[in-house]
């Protein structure tokens, strides 16, 4: 059955390519193996989806074949011979048995390259984690440094499995090649397939004498510190993606680390797109005859000019004081929103009565 991608990601079929990364973040965050409600198939169904619907080509083929294109190679990788009767097809009369649970197996390796072709590379797993940063971090960027215990290269052998000094010789099981070659026997006759050699991992090497510390595996569980350099303007929920700084793989590709960003909110400002917005209380006769206010910003102090009869809710606006708009924008920000707020007196005093009596004879 073909699979609804957009609908495994909860976007719409004209969701541009920043929503689709948005909804992927989300979900994976949402669905991942490593967290305590996490559901790996679900985690990797999204991770299929993102794959497709990220990759301009991939969307426009899926767009019109569904999932069903697997990539290009004509034919679906999740039962892709469903609903076709092999009852009507010769060879059974004679009590031949033939295992038909591994026929998309075989089929997968006969289309998709499976003739002689690479070993694919194993890789590790991906992981995530949060930290929290404050809402002056967010906007001007920040360098943070965590600790994560997570299976990586062993730091004895750099990965190899192999003892300090000791020389790799030619795995005996795969000659070196790093993957076997198998017949399997099919309806269709005999059809080879490549597998990944499970001694040598694939490197076509294996240690001649095996590390002390990671017993040979080239990896172990160990505690690592990681350098997150989170970017200038962040927002909040969104998340770093630290590609290979994931969890490593026996003589393969580590896989990628997800780190989701949580913002603590300003008791003073708060953003709107690249502008940062506040609220300045004014008094009455401040807001009537003007003034030079000082401000605290996220800069530092700065005065701003208060015009004579301002109204209530105008807005004042500084520019080049908001949130960076990125790298490419050489150094431009967005702009600091100032509302004003009058405060009205609840009470007055006779003076201030008299006063104002003389302002309204004033028309005032």
């Amino acid at each position: 059955m073909s699979k609804d991608y957009y609908n495994i990601l909860g976007v719409d079929k004209k969701a541009s390519k920043d929503e689709i990364k948005k909804a992927f973040y989300k979900m994976a965050h949402k669905y991942h193996p490593d967290k305590k409600e996490g559901d790996e198939a679900k985690f990797k169904e999204v991770n299929e989806a993102y794959q497709v619907l990220s990759d301009d080509s991939k969307r426009n083929q899926y767009d019109q074949f569904g999932s069903a294109y697997a990539g290009g190679n004509g034919y679906s990788q999740q039962g892709g011979f469903e609903g076709f009767d092999f009852s009507n097809m010769g060879g059974f009369q004679n009590g031949a048995e033939f295992d038909f649970g591994n026929l998309n197996d075989i089929f997968s390796d006969f289309f998709g390259g499976g003739m002689g072709g690479r070993a694919q590379a194993r890789r590790g797993r991906d992981i995530s984690t949060e930290i929290q940063i404050s809402f002056a971090d967010a906007v001007f960027g920040v360098s943070r440094k965590i600790l994560i215990t997570k299976t990586s290269n062993c730091l004895t052998c750099k990965g190899s499995g192999a003892k300090a000094g000791t020389k790799m010789e030619t795995c005996k099981k795969c000659n070196g090649q790093g993957k076997i070659r198998e017949a399997k026997r099919t309806i269709l006759g005999t059809i080879s397939s490549t597998k990944i050699c499970e001694t040598c991992l694939g490197a076509g090497e294996v240690p001649k004498e095996v590390c002390e510390t990671c017993k040979g595996k080239g990896v172990l569980r160990r505690e690592e510190e990681i350098s997150i350099a989170v970017p200038a303007g962040i927002r909040d929920g969104e998340m770093i993606r630290m590609t290979s700084m994931g969890e490593a793989a026996a003589r393969g590709t580590p896989g990628d680390l997800y780190i989701k960003i949580n913002v603590t909110s300003h008791p003073v400002f708060k953003r709107d797109g690249n502008d940062l917005v506040m609220t300045l209380n004014l008094k009455l006769s401040d807001a009537l005859l003007g003034l030079k206010h000082p401000i605290e910003t996220l800069d530092g102090e700065i005065e701003v000019t208060i015009p004579e009869g301002v109204s209530v809710n105008e807005i004042l606006r500084v520019k080049g004081k908001g949130v960076p708009l990125g790298s490419q924008t050489k150094g431009k920000r967005g702009d600091l929103l100032i509302k004003l707020n009058i405060k009205l007196p609840h009470k007055l005093s006779r003076k201030s009565r008299e006063l104002i009596e003389k302002l309204k004879e004033e028309g005032i």
